[in-house]
């Protein structure tokens, strides 16, 4: 099959409506109805200011980005993105092209 990867990046600690981030993203999808989508957490990182951000034994802060990614079809795709732009989430996203499939027995 043929769709995109659908990323988005915030900060481990970014909050929205009163949860963090990430986490509402991830509820937002299964709300309607994308079949999955995974969290990953950066090591280390540098966005647009150029402030690089790095996790260490001492940061309580929660200061590294944390990507959301989704691989959907055209419908899903457009659907995340009204939805994160309607409720006014602050995220930066990219879209990839994207081929994917199952491997079974």
């Amino acid at each position: 099959m043929n769709g995109w990867s659908l990323r988005f990046y915030m900060h481990e600690n970014q909050k929205h409506r009163g949860m963090l981030l990430y986490e509402w993203l991830l509820e937002q999808a299964k709300k309607h109805g994308i079949h999955g989508a995974s969290a990953f957490k950066a090591i280390a990182g540098y966005g647009r200011h150029g402030v690089l951000h790095e996790q260490s034994f001492f940061e309580l802060a929660g200061d590294c980005t944390v990507l959301v990614e989704l691989i959907v079809d055209d419908t899903d795709a457009s659907k995340m993105l009204e939805i994160v732009h309607e409720d006014g989430a602050p995220l930066f996203w990219a879209r990839f092209p994207a081929e994917f499939g199952v491997v079974s027995h």
